[in-house]
């Protein structure tokens, strides 16, 4: 009797330079003794998931994948059960998915990573597929691979360059003796903690010196997991760094934005620290963060920057309409670019980042910063919108989906502005809740991301609002925290992002 074809050869899952990887991945495991094998996936939030798998299991899942259940993807960032699973179409209009109906992991080879700060470890990251096959409707990573597959037909490539903030605290008290754990739709207390230097001195070489100590293994850790870190720089508040990564294309900017933040934040705990990706953290003196992209759209085949400006321009003609596609559709890509509550605290006139829908040559205050010269061939835009704890393959895809209608249908961004926070421009959605209306009636990212997977974020985001609401609607302003932040935000995202 012949045996079946394994599932990842059967539906032809994984390509020539996979399989390669895949063989080279066997070696790896024995030259670093490897014992266990993380298989992870970023979820609808940006967080990781995923299972530790004995290498033998590993290889196995190579072959023929690994099952995991899609209940993650039902909750909202409290583990609130936001979709029933349990009903005839799975609470999505899926019949396959009912029931909480398992998916596959098929690691992708080629990203296999052995874990500096976790001996004996790897990490690999997945995509997802259905049983039949087909990929898991959900993922993130497969909506950026099929944005990024428009791209590529249209004769263009997307690179990205990523320039994070985030703050780096000591754990003064982890609340696990004394606080509450957490239950689904109310996380436990948050760890109390302390800022390692003292605010406001942008860049100040002496505060960086003080964070050495903390900083030196997260350096030491990225460089060795692969990812091109450029610059480790003391930012404005106290505690808050700056890092930025070299270019890299489409799906792997992305890996390299989901598996840094994770690392520091493994690294820093290792290390009784805390890094928190939260945008605005409820700590005395702290200041909102941002997440600022620097894309352009390269030739397909032979990698020239068309965004290149000639002399007497600021860009090129198409990275012009790059750019008036990236303003036409910023306003309903804010749930993708901010998707949290906290997230909107930072919109504000005067703040270094944007709150309307303008651009500028070299202007921080505009929400796409254009960094050219003539015939500079590092010319580039930069998008100030995004906070940092954005799903990176979410940020990447509205990005580069809004980017190429523009040029496709050469969407013209206006004249340049020379005081954005005084310009007579569209507003910015203010709140999660505004941005979630601008998106319900979008049909251009109903059109590029489908309108089953809109619907499905949107329930999901929709009940992280309502929990919002309904503290606001017990507690009022008197649980407000620093920075009018409240008691609800800080526990919700400082440790999960």
């Amino acid at each position: 009797m012949n045996s079946p074809v394994p599932f990842v050869e059967r539906y032809g899952l994984h390509n020539d330079h996979q399989r390669a990887a895949a063989a080279r991945s066997h070696e790896t495991m024995k030259q670093h003794d490897i014992e266990v094998v993380r298989l992870i996936w970023p979820d609808q939030h940006g967080l990781i998931r995923g299972k530790a798998l004995t290498v033998d299991g590993y290889l196995a899942a190579l072959r023929s994948g690994a099952e995991a259940t899609i209940a993650p993807f039902f909750f909202d960032t409290a583990n609130t059960i936001a979709i029933n699973p349990f009903t005839p179409d799975g609470g999505i209009g899926d019949p396959e998915l009912a029931g909480l109906a398992n998916m596959v992991m098929v690691p992708d080879p080629e990203t296999v990573r052995v874990l500096p700060w976790a001996p004996d470890t790897a990490w690999v990251l997945c995509d997802l597929y259905t049983r039949d096959g087909m990929p898991f409707p959900y993922s993130p990573r497969h909506i950026l691979r099929r944005t990024l597959e428009r791209v590529q037909q249209a004769g263009y490539r997307f690179v990205a360059g990523i320039e994070i903030e985030w703050y780096l605290t000591r754990i003064v008290d982890d609340m696990l003796a004394t606080g509450a754990v957490g239950a689904p739709g109310r996380p436990g207390d948050p760890a109390v903690v302390a800022p390692l230097n003292r605010g406001y001195n942008l860049m100040l070489e002496g505060n960086l010196d003080v964070v050495d100590d903390a900083l030196r293994p997260i350096r030491r850790a990225l460089v060795d997991l692969g990812l091109p870190l450029r610059s480790v720089e003391d930012e404005w508040a106290p505690s808050q760094i700056e890092t930025t990564f070299d270019i890299l294309e489409g799906v792997a900017a992305a890996d390299a934005a989901l598996l840094a933040r994770q690392a520091i934040k493994h690294v820093a705990r290792r290390n009784g620290h805390l890094a928190s990706f939260m945008c605005t953290p409820g700590i005395p003196g702290f200041y909102a963060s941002g997440w600022h992209l620097h894309t352009s759209l390269v030739d397909a085949t032979d990698g020239t920057n068309l965004m290149v400006p000639g002399e007497g321009e600021l860009l090129s003609e198409l990275g012009r309409h790059y750019v008036g596609g990236t303003l036409a559709h910023a306003a309903a890509a804010s749930v993708f670019t901010t998707p949290t509550v906290n997230g909107y605290r930072r919109r504000r006139p005067y703040s270094l980042a944007p709150d309307r829908l303008t651009w500028g040559a070299d202007n921080r205050a505009a929400m796409v910063r254009v960094i050219s010269a003539a015939n500079d061939p590092a010319s580039h835009v930069e998008n100030r919108v995004g906070e940092p704890a954005a799903n990176p393959y979410l940020y990447f895809a509205a990005q580069a989906a809004a980017g190429l209608d523009g040029v496709l249908n050469k969407i013209e961004p206006g004249e340049p502005s020379v005081d954005p926070y005084a310009e007579d421009a569209e507003s910015l959605p203010g709140s999660l809740e505004q941005a979630l209306e601008r998106l319900t009636g979008d049909r251009f990212y109903r059109e590029a991301f489908g309108s089953d997977f809109v619907d499905y974020l949107l329930t999901i985001k929709q009940s992280e609002v309502q929990r919002y609401n309904a503290h606001l609607a017990e507690h009022g302003p008197d649980g407000e925290y620093a920075a009018n932040v409240t008691e609800w935000e800080h526990r919700e995202y400082f440790e999960l992002f």
